[in-house]
């Protein structure tokens, strides 16, 4: 059963670090290059469909990797799992306090009501998410490597 556990929270932040690794290395710079006012529409559906999804994604993952701390307490590889925690921590408040604002306006921007400083405002997000991405990918670093210790 534990390696289960183990499985499925490598499996549910790997996933999540892959969609959030894509938007910020592949969608995002497809958006961009789309003429027009394509590009900003389809970084509003984005924000969208990824917004409803994203915090049961970001709070699971972090759930996941309490439940295995707890499990696993005293045992090899628990402080990397620990750390793991802290960092998805710092991943979901990072969203919370930084990412979620922008996008929540975002999201409902068309070109007809868009700000005028849209494009810096969405650059500003991405900036964010890079950040977010990295500290992510090192959460995942983190508990692949709990799980050989």
């Amino acid at each position: 059963m534990f390696h289960a556990l183990q499985v499925s929270t490598i499996v549910v932040v790997g996933v999540m670090v892959g969609v959030e690794f894509s938007v910020s290395f592949v969608m995002n710079r497809i958006f961009k290059a789309l003429p027009g006012d394509a590009g900003q529409l389809g970084r509003a559906h984005g924000g969208r469909m990824l917004g409803a999804v994203m915090p049961f994604w970001y709070i699971g993952s972090l759930v996941l990797s309490g439940i295995w701390a707890a499990v696993a307490w005293g045992e090899a590889g628990t402080g990397l799992v620990v750390t793991a925690g802290a960092l998805l921590v710092v991943s979901v408040l990072m969203s919370v306090l930084l990412l979620v604002p922008i996008n929540n306006r975002s999201k409902t921007w068309t070109p007809e009501n868009r700000p005028a400083d849209w494009q810096e405002q969405s650059d500003r997000w991405d900036r964010y998410h890079y950040v977010r991405v990295a500290v992510i990918i090192a959460a995942f670093a983190f508990l692949a490597a709990a799980a050989v210790a």
